[in-house]
Order: C-alpha cells, then sequence, then structure tokens
C-alpha cells in the first residue's frame, strides 16, 4: 500500500485528520502514516498525543501526498521546515493538501498561485501570504477545492477536504467515498 504523510505539528487540530485517515484505510490502497518535526510526540489541540512514523529528516522516498494538517504550530520556526518538503513533493508531481491553517501556510510560501483554492477566509490568506499570495482571483468561497494537484479546505470543511483528496487519490470507488461522505454529513448511507 501506498503512503499518504500527514503532517502534524504541536496543537495540530486532531479531527481535521480523522476522516480522512479512515477512508485512506478504507479503501485497501493507502496507509496514513504521520509526520512530525521531530520523532517525539506531537500533541493536538485536543490533547492527544501522538507518535510520529516519521521526522522531518527521515521522510521516505515513495509515498503519494503530503497534507498538512491545521492547527495553531502553522506560524512556528518549525512550520518553516515543511516549505522545503512541500517544494520537493509539487517538484515530484505529488499531491499537496492543507486543511485551515495547513492552506493558510501554503498560501505564505506561494503554493496557491496557481490554483484555484479556499482557505479560512481570503482576508486571512492575504493576511499570511503577503507579497507572495498573489491569486485572490482564485480564491473560491467553498468548504474545499480541488486543483492541479493541491488541495484546500477551510477549518471546517473537513469532511470535504477528505473527500476531496480521497477522490483525487482514487483512494476507492468514486460511489463508495461520495456515499461515505453523504453517511458523515447527513447520517444518509446510500450503497
Amino acid at each position: 500500500m501506498k503512503e499518504v504523510l500527514l503532517v502534524l505539528l504541536n496543537e495540530y487540530a486532531d479531527w481535521e485528520s480523522a476522516f480522512l485517515a479512515a477512508g485512506l484505510r478504507s479503501g485497501g490502497r493507502y496507509v496514513p502514516r504521520v509526520v512530525g518535526p521531530t520523532r517525539e510526540a506531537v500533541v493536538s489541540i485536543g490533547g492527544f498525543r501522538t507518535l510520529p512514523d516519521y521526522d522531518f529528516a527521515t521522510l521516505p522516498e515513495e509515498y503519494a501526498a503530503l497534507v498538512l494538517i491545521g492547527g495553531t504550530g502553522w506560524q512556528s520556526a518549525e512550520a518553516e521546515r515543511v516549505a522545503e518538503l512541500a517544494q520537493r513533493v509539487r517538484e515530484r508531481g505529488k499531491i499537496v493538501g492543507g486543511i485551515c491553517n495547513g492552506a493558510s501556510f501554503l498560501a505564505a510560501h506561494g503554493f496557491l498561485n496557481g490554483v484555484r483554492h479556499t482557505g479560512n477566509t481570503l482576508e486571512q490568506l492575504k493576511l499570511w501570504g503577503g507579497e507572495r499570495y498573489t491569486n485572490e482571483a482564485g480564491f473560491v468561497e467553498r468548504q474545499a477545492v480541488a486543483d492541479g494537484g493541491i488541495v484546500t479546505a477551510n477549518g471546517t470543511g473537513y469532511l470535504e477536504f477528505s473527500r476531496e483528496l480521497l477522490l483525487l487519490l482514487e483512494a476507492d470507488a468514486s460511489e463508495r467515498i461520495e456515499a461515505d461522505y453523504a453517511f458523515q454529513k447527513n447520517g444518509l448511507y446510500t450503497v
């Protein structure tokens, strides 16, 4: 199975990765792996302690996507180390995802300039991105947007973010992904 790397920093938003991780595993094609600044536990906003599978220096050579899970740590010095990782991922033609402040981090490093995208608000992306964010016209007011191998979402769009990433990765049959999304969103299971 291919790996999808979820980047977690201290004070990460634990709810933003749960549905994605479950969806990746249920399709049988991918396995989620946690990347942290070090191999020491990262602690979520809710107090969950998570032991990373990899640190920034020990990433595997092969993986399908790099996903930046939101939280309050994306303006820290340790977060800056992720910009280089994301650049390498994009150069290799792999998928990059960012939700909540993970999307703001992508804006701050110019990754959203060539694609349609979303985030917590256009104002936040402009604030974080400053002169490096030049694609206001590409902002879409939606829960999640996938374009050009980049998936973005606002902090309340974790279900839509999961759906867009799972569809892009072809983690399962699209009908199953959509049915799982409908169940999680509305309590309706149609398959």
